[in-house]
């Protein structure tokens, strides 16, 4: 009873959020005069009664800002837009309402700054460069939409039935893409009452109202919620199905759960972009939210144009009709920067209530936490480890505990999972960012900068990675097959040997090893070449089913347990390196298309007829 009364508060605050924001309420402005300016940091008079996080138009070009400190009468704002030429005496109005995203049908390949304003709207509008104060419709009033009512509630309602007017309660849908049915709900913060006007099917736009209550609450096509403010669930699940990536390394060794966590740190070149490009190409998610957060522009250019002109492997359609993408670059304001990844998260949190499964491409979340120090620098607060604030720890905590698997309120599935790259500076793993992001994160991809130099993509390290959702997924991987823990462990285990064994290898050379130990130099490279490297400039290699992943692996410590018991029996290692299969091994993840697993049966056959006729020619010299 208690979680059910906090979130009716919930509910209620965000109602008043909403109200303001629909109906534009006056009262709701107050006006403040600006004292001091310190970049993006402005600190105004007469803003005492203002509400913390409330938008606030700064100057004659009505700069937008969010409140972050109130002080008796004075207030400390963040801007979010270049405030050159500013002066002292400027007015400065509290909307009364906080940072907030609208949330509806057109939101689905459209790219947005961090403060969700159309950058295609405003490129036409004000060229190359954003004119400050330069506003936008976050969706196209105009645009009509084929609006479908649920056909259960129609005809309830039609037959004088009362139906509860539930919070998350689906309405009805539109067709927002050929990839992507937008479900038009009640949003989570409605007064309730029931239903009595539910809209027929019909042209609409955002602003179309769509149903009616009995308490005189109108619900239209789209609706306004916080950034800030996660959104309400109706129960948690556990993230016990993978995201499945088509990435080797990644699915088998350190899977990622649909509502996990995780990190790719790595240093300059190392190939968190691309990897994340990957992921958010092959994923088997719904939604893909790319957020480019204080990347540079060259790189957020190269996602601008590549995306449009992927292909959704699923649909064989354009990427873009399931994607959203978000563009903060690094010469853009800082404080647009740090609330980016909310307005983000936001609108996943949207099409996860859906029912949808989302993935978030957070890049990087180390620009974002440099946002962070840098607000903090110019409101003098005091600082923490390598000048960051002490909330840095808060801010991530409260970015990744949005994600996860949950039961929405309407009664389905849905799922926002979150990828967050980190920019160590120097490749350090030990730096603020990289150690208090483990904390929250449950998945950890190290990327590695020898791997990086040897082209061995992607360069996920496989000692110094990890994941905790092996246990969560483990059921679904036995389904497929019986055998993924162990041959997982053992190759794991096979590739901690190997690091070991390198040591001494540098120093004395491997002729100095014995057979047994030279085998494992031999099969770990297959492991590397064969299974752990993909091309992505392969079409069969870019993308491997799991049923590929896990056989083309079997193969491979089968082959080392054979080869080691024939070695047992004292076979050389030289006559099972001559064998054609050592090879033939390494090229099977280009050879073999995902559908065609046939052909690994084939050479499993031969793999154990070459491996099975060597151990008995030895098996029986050692009987004579």
């Amino acid at each position: 009873m208690a979680g059910s009364e906090a979130l009716k508060k919930l509910w209620r605050s965000a109602l008043v959020i909403k109200n303001r924001i629909l109906y534009n309420d006056p009262m709701a402005e107050i006006a403040g005069v600006v004292k001091r300016i310190a970049g993006p940091i402005v600190r105004a008079s007469g803003l005492g009664s203002a509400g913390l996080f409330d938008v606030v138009d700064v100057g004659e070009k009505r700069i937008i800002g969010e409140i972050v400190r109130l002080e008796d009468d004075e207030a400390v704002i963040q801007v979010y837009e270049d405030d050159t030429g500013m002066q002292i005496g400027a007015d400065a109005l509290s909307t009364g309402r906080p940072l907030s995203a609208r949330l509806g049908p057109g939101l689905i390949g459209t790219i947005y700054d961090g403060i969700q304003r159309p950058l295609e709207l405003l490129y036409r509008q004000s060229g190359v460069f954003m004119d400050p104060g330069v506003r936008g419709e976050r969706l196209d009033p105009e645009k009509l939409w084929d609006f479908v009512p649920d056909p259960a509630l129609t005809e309830q309602i039609a037959g004088g039935e009362k139906v509860e007017a539930r919070a998350g309660m689906i309405l009805g849908s539109v067709k927002e893409t050929e990839s992507i049915i937008c479900k038009i709900m009640i949003p989570p913060d409605s007064r309730g009452g029931f239903l009595t006007m539910l809209a027929p099917a019909s042209k609409c736009t955002i602003n179309s109202v769509v149903a009616n209550t009995d308490t005189g609450e109108e619900i239209y096509l789209s609706h306004w919620w916080p950034v800030r403010l996660p959104r309400p669930v109706g129960e948690r699940l556990a993230p016990d199905e993978p995201l499945v990536t088509g990435e080797r390394v990644i699915d088998i060794f350190f899977p990622l759960s649909k509502g996990g966590t995780a990190a790719i740190p790595g240093g300059f070149g190392t190939g968190k972009t691309m990897t994340q490009h990957a992921v958010a190409k092959w994923c088997d998610a719904d939604v893909i939210i790319y957020i480019g957060c204080g990347e540079r522009g060259n790189e957020m250019t190269d996602v601008l144009t590549e995306f449009p002109h992927l292909t959704d492997p699923r649909t064989g359609r354009s990427l873009m009709e399931r994607t959203i993408l978000i563009a903060n670059t690094s010469n853009m304001p800082v404080a647009a920067r740090e609330v980016s990844i909310y307005t983000g998260v936001t609108l996943a949190e949207f099409y996860r209530d859906m029912g949808y499964h989302v993935a978030i491409m957070a890049d990087s979340t180390s620009r974002w936490a440099e946002a962070l120090r840098e607000l903090s620098g110019r409101m003098e607060e005091m600082p923490a480890e390598e000048g960051f604030p002490a909330y840095l720890p808060t801010r991530l905590a409260e970015f990744y505990e949005r994600a996860g698997r949950i039961k929405t309120l309407s009664g389905t599935t849905g799922s926002v999972s979150i990828i967050g790259a980190v920019s160590p500076p120097g490749g350090d793993f030990s730096e603020p960012v990289t150690q208090h992001t483990k904390r929250f994160i449950r998945c950890f991809w190290a990327l590695d900068r020898d791997l990086a130099n040897a082209r061995h993509y992607p360069a996920i390290s496989w000692i110094d990675s990890y994941s905790e959702y092996a246990d969560e997924v483990k059921p679904w991987w036995e389904q497929l097959s019986p055998t993924w823990v162990s041959v997982r462990q053992e190759a794991l285990d096979l590739l901690k040997k190997e690091e070991r064994l390198a040591e001494i290898v540098r120093l004395i050379g491997p002729n100095a090893l014995p057979d047994e130990q030279r085998l494992i130099l031999i099969t770990s490279d297959i492991v590397k070449n064969g299974f752990l490297q993909q091309n992505s400039f392969d079409e069969v290699d870019m993308y491997c089913k799991p049923a590929k992943q896990i056989r083309l692996l079997e193969l491979i410590m089968e082959f080392h347990r054979r080869a080691a018991q024939c070695i047992k029996l004292g076979a050389p290692l030289l006559k099972i390196t001559e064998l054609p299969i050592r090879e033939r091994l390494s090229r099977l993840k280009s050879e073999v298309e995902n559908d065609s697993l046939t052909k690994l049966d084939e050479a499993e056959r031969e793999m154990r007829i070459s491996l099975e006729e060597l151990e008995r020619s030895y098996r029986t010299r050692e009987m004579l």
